[in-house]
């Protein structure tokens, strides 16, 4: 595992993602917002790409540059995350993909 720290953004893309798979308001089965989501998991995926970047599984077999966290979230079953390294050295979210079934606890 590296112990370089990477520069971590969000493209305009990911949010309209997230816009697509949340509301700005709690569903009315208490679905997490867009708030509720950049709150409690975005931080996370943040962390596991500027930290383990290279160490996460890549979106297509022999392609360095493009990553995918996958985790269980806090509030959601699950959430990935496509990271490319930009040029500048600093990875870019760049699509979100969240999934709001039921949660096995």
């Amino acid at each position: 595992m590296s112990s370089e720290r990477l520069l971590v953004r969000a493209t305009p893309a990911f949010f309209e993602d997230l816009d697509r798979q949340l509301g700005h308001e709690r569903g009315p089965n208490g679905e997490p917002s867009t708030n509720d989501f950049q709150s409690f998991e975005l931080l996370e995926m943040v962390k596991r790409s500027a930290i383990g970047f290279f160490d996460l599984p890549e979106l297509v077999p022999g392609r360095r540059e493009y990553r995918v966290p996958v985790a269980t979230g806090m509030l959601m079953r699950g959430v990935s995350v496509v990271g490319q390294l930009a040029p500048d050295g600093a990875v870019e979210l760049i699509s979100l993909e969240i999934d709001l079934g039921p949660r096995n606890r």
